[in-house]
């Protein structure tokens, strides 16, 4: 989509100050299936009414809250890590409009293991944007995934290791007051030195801690679970290609009940039979499905050098690579994708998955006016149909707002 007809739309969005009045959308609700009417007025679910049959010629689309991403390195092009300074108020902007027409409604955008420089120049961009009205509450905070990780091959993943370190309060302070106080989440290695201390002061300050690319024992992750520790970021990656097959991370961070995992479930991260015993072990309930995106969603296929003259292969068909250690660079595939494909693998209910993907990720964050469709909360709502094992958007309403629509232009 050109830059000019987003602009467009945006500022007409503007001038009709977010809100198209009082409107009712209708589709096969989420958890059962049955028809619906659902009210909205001022940015708000106002009434939900059960109908009979859906009105006449209207398309039989399931509705349901939109998707919630916790994990969004950047989208269609647009980094909010590696681009040292290059990000923009624009850039924002169309990564959101871009992310609103996969049916992700609200998400954190993630900035991941660099020059601290980078790092704080990046919030500073993104922390003027959060409130802004143009992004309809869309971003209500960030998630810092290092630089506090383990610096082991395989483990480190594709981050950099020039820039992984210990974890430092004060330097982490910084990067809090740069991103306005805005960060939701930060994802670390508990067996670091430095790093429980670190958990505490999070809890303290009521920040989420997530253990990733970490190779932790037992021990160490149940003492960082104790301490307040309580997601472990896209469980099964972030981690060595060899490992003890009795003593290893998985094991632990699976049989602690306390501690929900996030998966990547876009075919590539898992194989399907890790989703299902990973689905089994946890359930809906202690489950988020996370994408892991990165600015090469959208982009076509090939080979790509990062800002540290590293390359990066998007294949044909849809894999992110990091050659250079034989590891997996993020995701280049849109959070829907992941939802439709755990569905496939594990025979989970649409409610279940709608669940892992927007409900969980709301109640974690203490995002209390969305995640479900409920009276009173934000009209965060999609319209969608599952074909072929694939998630179809064909409306997205932000905020009472549609911001999408496949079968009017709106795009």
């Amino acid at each position: 989509m050109h830059t000019s007809k987003i602009c467009i739309i945006l500022v007409l969005i503007l001038i009709t100050g977010f809100s198209y009045g009082q409107q009712t959308i209708t589709g096969l609700l989420y958890t059962n299936g049955k028809p619906v009417a659902i009210t909205i007025l001022d940015g708000k679910i106002s009434n939900i009414k059960k109908i009979r049959k859906l009105p006449k010629d209207s398309q039989r689309l399931f509705i349901a809250p939109g998707l919630i991403d916790n994990q969004v390195n950047g989208f269609a092009g647009i980094s909010f890590s590696f681009l040292g300074g290059e990000l923009t108020v624009e850039g924002i902007r169309n990564a959101t409009y871009s992310l609103w027409k996969t049916g992700v409604t609200t998400y954190l955008p993630t900035l991941t293991t660099n020059d601290l420089d980078v790092i704080i120049r990046n919030f500073i961009v993104l922390a003027h944007m959060k409130d802004e009205p143009i992004l309809l509450g869309s971003v209500p905070g960030f998630h810092l995934e290092g630089p506090y990780i383990s610096p082991l091959d395989g483990y480190r993943g594709a981050h950099p290791l020039r820039y992984v370190r210990k974890p430092d309060w004060d330097e982490f302070l910084s990067i809090y007051e740069a991103s306005d106080k805005g960060i939701l989440q930060v994802t670390l290695a508990p067996e670091v030195e430095g790093a429980m201390e670190f958990i505490d002061k999070c809890k303290a300050n009521g920040i989420i801690v997530a253990l990733g690319h970490h190779n932790a024992s037992k021990e160490i992750i149940s003492s960082a679970i104790d301490r307040g520790a309580i997601i472990a970021t896209h469980l099964g990656n972030g981690c060595a290609n060899m490992i003890d097959r009795h003593r290893n991370p998985l094991w632990p961070q699976l049989s602690d009940d306390r501690l929900f995992i996030s998966i990547i479930g876009d075919g590539f991260h898992l194989n399907p039979e890790e989703i299902r015993v990973f689905y089994k072990t946890k359930g809906p309930d202690k489950t988020i499905i996370t994408s892991d995106v990165t600015s090469y969603a959208l982009m076509p296929p090939g080979k790509y050098l990062n800002t540290e003259g590293d390359t990066i292969e998007l294949t044909q068909e849809g894999m992110l690579k990091y050659p250079a250690q034989n590891v997996l660079a993020g995701s280049a595939s849109p959070l829907k994708k992941g939802v439709a494909n755990v569905m496939k693998v594990t025979g989970c209910s649409l409610a279940d998955a709608i669940k892992m993907a927007s409900t969980n990720p709301a109640k974690l964050y203490g995002l209390n006016d969305r995640g479900v469709i409920e009276v009173g909360k934000r009209a965060d709502l999609i319209l969608f149909q599952i074909i072929n094992s694939e998630m179809v958007i064909s409306k997205t309403f932000v905020n009472g707002n549609m911001v999408y629509d496949e079968t009017s232009g709106l795009e």
